[in-house]
């Protein structure tokens, strides 16, 4: 989506009632900005905003808003949502930079809730993440297209090939037609020089002879017209078996088809929906439970041991969040109203994080309900317009044969009605016969079977050549066949390997990506961490099948200088953190991030020291047009200068 204007452009971003903002407004060079300040001071909130903007559902509303509003403009485009509290819950409408925000949700929008900087942490399924964004119903729907578009041009090969084994014979037959052609103009040549002779001889009869001779004519003409209707009956008639066969082949196919009753396809389009509002539902209240964490963390920091009000979880009615973000000024413990210690406080932090967790399994699976659902869904309405398609085509082929029928009635009529002529010819050419005019009525008759019969060969010549031809163009279109089938093979080797090709890419770009960040921060014996590709068997149902897994290697060395092989768990925040932002750039650019999504987000970077900071953002804004982050103040310290800091928001 972006452009070369748009890249090089100053990002203008509003905001009004989100997170703890009431209104801002900033310019956003390209590059890196950093936003600086304490805890508590709208850094994140900003960066919500930004999200909010280009299109993802993660941000939240002021606690006493009602409304909400984020926009941005970049070049000549602008793009602005609005944010609602409806019934408890967070509601954004369209309008964002992005109109699918699920990719850069998980690889550019990279807050301490973020989901692959999470799996890295919690030890999730790395390739599934990778690959969450490929649509494989999509890529399956492609494979059966083109096997089915190179399954026809193989028989129309086949079918060239079979036709080009004829050609010899039709060849050989068409110059026996010439050849006999010929003999028969000879032999007619030399009967109407006989009939000449016989006619100098009976000259008082010419009348008579000329009146037999057209008569003749007629009896000729009539009985190739004959010909040619049975010949043309023929044709409707094997017409009409292929249509028939045509006609069987659809409605088995349609017979094969299932029904898909109209209630049960709202049904299906109500349940997408329900998902949905459930979903955006989910986002707002991890969101705002985030908010409460993160509040709270931070008044712990500042060693403030006072906590807010009482709140109660009720996930029937979806008010946990505005009961966990309810705005008093008496500040007191929710379980007693007395002052409480330090201890107690972290275990109720701790609770707010299980029931966040729950929040996100549950925000999980219904995103896994949802994509089965689309793809039920697609294969309805790839169903029903096959249906559709279907039944055109059988009214189509209903039309045809009731015209073919109609035709082969009249060229039946036609017929009787030729054979009726010819009787009537040959009794009126019987009727002219005389003794005397016997000998040169029987060189005519002669002479008109001879010119019917040419007349045959020539029509028989006609047809035998047409196949030639037709051979011939045929034989012309396969190297046009050969060279579409060779594109689909490679289209389909393409898509096939597709899903292996991300994989591998995705394992590929993180090795190289944190080989060369691990050398530049220099962590004390931690040698390597890498991802390796395996194959696994696990179950689904009855049946063992093979699946690709993702499995991170951590390797460090002893004082002694010997390398060994260590586990996640064992490594530090800070080596956990670098891992799982690194694994995130790995998805950005394998899903080709960096040319639809200019943003990256960065927050919460404090379990890592400052001067690797500036080393890692340093690394990320060689891939990333605007690159924002937001640092405590010392951390921040540590950057270069010439960066774009925002210090008030």
């Amino acid at each position: 989506m972006s452009t070369p204007t748009q890249k090089s452009a100053v990002a203008h971003i509003d905001v009004e009632n989100i997170g703890g903002i009431a209104e801002t407004a900033l310019d956003i060079p390209p590059g890196v900005t950093v936003l600086s300040g304490e805890n508590a001071t709208n850094r994140t909130s900003f960066l919500q905003a930004i999200m909010a903007a280009m299109g993802s559902d993660q941000a939240t509303l002021k606690g006493d808003a009602e409304t909400g509003r984020a926009s941005l403009r970049l070049g000549e485009s602008e793009y602005e949502r609005t944010l609602e509290r409806q019934n408890g819950t967070v509601v954004l409408d369209d309008g964002g930079y992005l109109d699918d925000p699920t990719v850069a949700d998980l690889f550019a929008f990279l807050l301490e809730t973020n989901e692959a900087r999470q799996a890295v942490a919690r030890d999730g399924d790395l390739r599934d993440l990778i690959m969450r964004p490929i649509d494989t119903e999509s890529l399956k729907s492609d494979i059966e297209r083109l096997e089915a578009e190179k399954g026809e041009i193989n028989d129309r090969l086949a079918t060239i090939e079979s036709r080009k084994t004829d050609l010899p014979d039709l060849e050989q037959q068409r110059n026996e037609y010439q050849s006999e052609i010929a003999e028969k103009r000879e032999e007619l040549a030399e009967l109407e020089s006989e009939i000449d002779d016989h006619s100098r001889g009976v000259e008082e009869t010419r009348q008579e002879q000329e009146e037999l001779e057209s008569k003749l004519q007629e009896l000729r003409s009539t009985r190739s017209e004959i010909e040619s209707v049975r010949r043309k009956i023929e044709n409707q008639q094997q017409s009409i078996t292929s249509l028939k066969q045509e006609r069987s082949e659809i409605e088995a196919e349609l017979d094969d088809l299932p029904e898909t009753p109209t209630a049960e396809q709202s049904d299906l389009d109500a349940e997408i929906q329900q998902l949905r509002d459930d979903r955006q539902r989910l986002n707002g209240e991890i969101s705002d439970l985030q908010s409460l964490i993160q509040y709270n963390e931070e008044r712990l920091d500042e060693e403030d041991y006072q906590m807010l009000e009482e709140f109660e979880t009720d996930d029937a009615n979806g008010s946990v969040t505005d009961d966990l973000l309810s705005d008093t000024d008496e500040i007191v413990c929710w379980t007693c109203g007395s002052t409480v210690d330090r201890q107690q406080i972290e275990e109720t932090i701790d609770r707010l994080q299980d029931l966040r967790s729950e929040k996100v399994t549950e925000l999980n699976d219904i995103k896994d309900q949802l994509e089965d659902l689309k793809a039920d869904k697609r294969d309805i309405e790839r169903q029903r317009d096959r249906r559709s398609e279907l039944q055109s085509s059988l009214a189509q082929v209903e039309d045809e044969l009731d015209r073919r029928g109609k035709q082969i009635d009249s060229l039946k009529d036609r017929r009787d009605e030729l054979t009726d002529d010819v009787e009537e010819l040959e009794a009126e050419v019987d009727a002219l016969e005389s003794e005397d005019f016997g000998d040169i009525l029987d060189l005519h008759k002669e002479a008109n079977q001879l010119e019917f019969e040419i007349d045959q060969l020539e029509s028989d010549l006609d047809e035998v050549t047409d196949e030639i031809e037709t051979i011939e163009e045929m034989l012309d279109e396969a190297d046009d066949l050969r060279a579409e089938r060779d594109r689909l093979a490679d289209e389909l080797t393409e898509k096939r390997t597709k899903i292996d090709q991300i994989e591998a890419d995705a394992v590929e770009r993180f090795n190289d990506h944190m080989d060369t960040i691990l050398e530049m921060l220099d962590y004390e014996n931690l040698d390597r961490i890498w991802i390796e590709r395996l194959e696994k068997t696990v179950r689904e149902g009855r049946q063992k099948v093979q699946q690709t897994a993702f499995e991170i290697h951590v390797v460090r060395t002893t004082e002694n200088g010997a390398a060994y092989e260590d586990t996640i768990d064992h490594l530090s925040e800070s080596e956990r953190e670098v891992t799982g932002l690194v694994f995130a750039l790995a998805g950005y650019l394998v899903h080709d991030l960096h040319e639809e999504v200019p943003f990256m987000l960065l927050d919460s970077l404090e379990a890592i020291d400052s001067d690797r900071i500036a080393t890692l953002v340093g690394y990320f804004a060689d891939h990333v047009d605007y690159l924002v982050v937001a640092l405590l103040e010392e951390d921040a310290a540590a950057l270069p200068g010439e960066y774009n800091y925002v210090t008030d928001i």
